[in-house]
C-alpha cells in the first residue's frame, strides 16, 4: 500500500518556468515536451523540495528568488508522518504542505506543514518518500562501491548486522593501529622527554619545596635585614606608650591617659557624658598596655642572627633557582612537579601499552577477519538471488537472453600485515569489508561476462538500472520513483516493455518519468506536457494534462513530429490500446 503520494508541485521563477503547476497522478505519470521546454525542472524542483543542494543559478532571470511547494499526501502512522509532526509541522487531513524558497543571492529556505524548518530535515524524509533516477544515477551504476551498496542494500539484516560490527570494530583497529604507530616511532622522542621530566623532577626533590615557603622567606629576609631599625623603633615606642625607667621625670601615653580616667571617673555619676568618656579612656588604657605588651615581646623576639640571614637567602636562592624554571612562584613549581610526575607516568608505561595495544591489534584483526568472511559469505548469497531477480526482469525488458551477475572476490594482501585472515589467505580489507563487487553483464548467449561499465550499451544500461529498481520496489520499496529520461538510448520493443514495467511498478508506488518515448508516455495513466510561450518561458497554464485527442496529437508529436500525420495517429492510437489493456490486466 502506498503510503504517500506527492498530489501537486507549483513551481514559480525556477529556470525557464515562469509560474507553472504539476499535477501528478497517484499511478504512473509521464512529462513529456519539446527538447528545452523545461521538462527536466520538474526532476529539479522535486530534488529542491527533498534537500537538493540549491544553485542559485537556477532562479529565472530577472526574479529575487524561485520557490517550489508541494502538496503531499501521507498515511498518519508513517515515519514521514511522525517526523514531521516531530519537528513541529502541522498536517491537514493527512495533507503535508512542503515549501522551498532559493534567492538569487543562494539563500535558501524551507518550510514543511507551515513550519520554518532545516533544509536537511527534507533530505532525511526525502529518504523515506522518493527515489530519484536520472541519467547521472546510471553512471553511478557503473562504479564498484554503487554497486556494493546495492547489492548490500537488496542483502537485507544478512549484510547490514555484520556490517555494523565490522565497521565498528575496524574503527577500533584504526585508532589502536594510529596509536602504536605513535608510540614506536616516536621512541627516541618519549625517551628524551622523559629524562628532562626526571631531571626536573629530582632537582624539585632535591629542594622540597613547601606551599607558600617564598612569600614567607621574603617576609622574613626583608625584617631581618633592617632588624637594628626595626628592634630601636619598637623601643622607642615602648618607651613612649608606658615610659622609660631610666627617665623618671618622663612623661608617656599611659600616664596620661590614667590620670584622664581618674579624673572622669571622680565625676561620673554627675553627668552621662562623662561617664561614657571614662568608658572609652578606660578601654584606651586596656588597648595601650596591650600594645605596650606586644612592643616588648617583639624586642626581646627580634633575632639579628646574621647566620640566620644567611640562611634564609640561601634557601631563597635554592626557590628561585626552580622558579626560574618550572612557575612564577612555588605553588606553580609543585603543580608543574605534579603533572610531569603523572606524564613520566604514561612515558614509563609506554613499553607496557605496546604490548598491550598489539595484543589488542591482533585480536581485532582476527574478529575483522571473521565478520568479513560473515559478510562475504552474506553478499555472496545475496548476489545470487540479487543477480537472478534482474534477470528475470531484463527479460521483460527485451534483453530475453541477457543475464547479469555479481562478482564478490578478495584480494591477496602484499604481505601478511597489510591484510586480514580471511578463510586462511590474508586478503585487503577497508571501511565495508574485504570484498570487491562488481556487476557483469552477458547480453547473449556465447559473450562473455564482461563488466557493466564496459559491456553494456547506453539503452542497456538503462534497461538494467530500472530492471534493479523494479527489483529493490519488491524489497524495499519507497513511495514515488522519479525516473529522468531513463529510457535515453532506447527505443522500439525495448521501449515499449520499458512503459510496460513502469506501468507495473505504478501498481504498488507513484512513478514519475520524464521522457521523450512515446512508447513509454502511452503506459502512463497521466500524460503531462510542458508548453514554452512565444518568449521562451512556461506560464501556468504551460504544463498542461493530455487527454483524448490532444494526448493522440502529442504522441504523433512525439513519433513522427507532426501532430497530425495520419501514419503517426494510428501508431499513436495503436500504443495506447496495447498499454490501456495493459494497465487494465494489472489492476485486476
Amino acid at each position: 500500500m502506498v503510503v504517500s503520494v506527492l498530489e501537486e508541485m507549483r513551481i514559480r521563477s525556477l529556470g525557464v518556468i515562469d509560474d507553472a503547476v504539476v499535477e501528478l497522478s497517484p499511478g504512473f505519470t509521464a512529462v513529456t515536451g519539446e527538447t528545452g521546454a523545461g521538462k527536466t525542472m520538474v526532476v529539479t524542483s522535486l530534488g529542491l523540495l527533498l534537500g537538493g543542494r540549491a544553485d542559485p543559478a537556477l532562479v529565472r532571470v530577472g526574479a529575487k528568488a524561485a520557490v517550489v511547494e508541494g502538496r503531499l499526501v501521507v498515511d498518519g502512522g508513517s515515519a514521514v508522518a511522525v517526523r514531521a509532526e516531530e519537528a513541529g509541522a502541522e498536517l491537514d487531513d493527512g495533507t503535508l504542505l512542503i515549501s522551498r524558497t532559493l534567492s538569487a543571492e543562494g539563500r535558501s529556505r524551507a518550510h514543511l506543514g507551515g513550519r520554518s524548518v532545516p533544509v536537511g530535515l527534507l533530505g532525511e524524509l526525502s529518504e523515506e518518500l522518493v527515489a530519484v533516477h536520472g541519467q547521472t544515477d546510471q553512471q553511478g551504476l557503473l562504479r564498484p562501491a554503487r554497486q556494493r551498496e546495492a547489492l548490500d542494500r537488496y542483502a537485507g539484516a544478512a549484510v547490514s548486522v555484520p556490517l555494523t560490527k565490522y565497521t565498528d570494530v575496524y574503527r577500533r583497529l584504526r585508532a589502536v593501529a594510529a596509536e602504536l604507530t605513535e608510540l614506536t616511532t616516536r621512541a627516541r622522542e618519549r625517551a628524551q622527554e622523559a629524562d628532562l621530566l626526571r631531571f626536573g623532577l629530582d632537582e624539585i626533590a632535591a629542594v622540597e619545596p613547601v606551599a607558600g615557603e617564598d612569600a614567607e622567606l621574603a617576609a622574613e629576609a626583608e625584617r631581618l635585614g633592617h632588624a637594628e631599625a626595626l628592634a630601636a623603633a619598637a623601643t622607642a615606642a615602648h618607651a613612649a606608650v608606658v615610659g622609660n625607667p631610666e627617665d623618671p621625670e618622663g612623661v608617656d601615653a599611659a600616664t596620661l591617659v590614667a590620670g584622664a580616667h581618674r579624673a572622669l571617673e571622680a565625676v561620673r555619676s554627675h553627668d552621662p557624658v562623662l561617664a561614657a568618656l571614662a568608658e572609652r579612656l578606660g578601654e584606651i588604657g586596656i588597648l595601650l598596655g596591650d600594645v605596650a605588651g606586644e612592643l616588648a615581646g617583639y624586642a626581646d623576639d627580634l633575632d639579628a642572627d646574621p647566620r640566620r640571614l644567611a640562611a634564609v637567602e640561601e634557601r631563597r636562592a635554592a626557590l628561585a633557582h626552580l622558579t626560574r624554571k618550572y612557575g612564577a612562584d612555588v605553588e606553580e613549581v609543585l603543580a608543574w612537579a605534579e603533572r610531569s610526575a603523572a606524564r613520566l607516568g604514561e612515558l614509563d608505561g609506554d613499553d607496557d601499552r605496546i604490548g598491550e595495544l598489539v595484543a589488542e591489534r591482533d585480536a581485532l584483526r582476527a574478529e575483522l577477519g571473521a565478520l568479513a568472511q560473515e559478510l562475504g559469505e552474506a553478499r555472496a548469497e545475496a548476489a545470487k538471488r540479487f543477480a537472478d531477480a534482474v534477470t528475470e526482469e531484463l527479460a521483460e525488458l527485451a534483453m530475453p537472453h541477457a543475464r547479469v551477475a555479481f562478482a564478490v572476490r578478495q584480494s591477496e594482501a602484499s604481505d601478511a600485515e597489510a591484510g586480514i585472515e580471511v578463510a586462511g589467505r590474508a586478503v585487503e580489507y577497508g571501511p565495508y569489508g574485504a570484498d570487491e563487487v562488481e556487476l557483469l553483464l552477458t547480453p547473449h548467449p556465447g559473450a562473455q561476462a564482461r563488466p557493466i561499465a564496459k559491456g553494456a550499451s547506453g539503452g542497456e544500461l538503462s534497461r538494467v538500472m530500472l530492471a534493479v529498481e523494479v527489483v529493490f520496489a519488491g524489497t524495499d520499496p519507497v513511495p514515488t520513483y522519479l525516473f529522468d529520461e531513463v529510457d535515453a538510448g532506447v527505443g522500439g520493443k525495448a521501449a515499449v516493455e520499458i512503459g510496460r514495467r513502469l506501468a507495473k511498478l505504478a501498481e504498488s508506488a507513484q512513478v514519475v518519468v520524464v521522457t521523450h518515448l512515446p512508447q513509454v508516455a502511452a503506459f502512463a495513466d497521466r500524460h503531462l506536457v510542458v508548453e514554452k510561450t512565444h518568449d521562451g518561458s512556461v506560464t501556468r497554464s504551460g504544463v498542461r494534462a493530455m487527454e483524448g485527442e490532444a494526448r493522440v496529437r502529442e504522441l504523433s508529436r512525439m513519433l513522427a513530429g507532426q501532430e497530425d500525420s495520419e501514419s503517426a495517429r494510428a501508431h499513436a492510437e495503436e500504443l495506447l490500446a496495447v498499454a490501456g489493456a495493459v494497465r487494465a490486466r494489472g489492476r485486476r
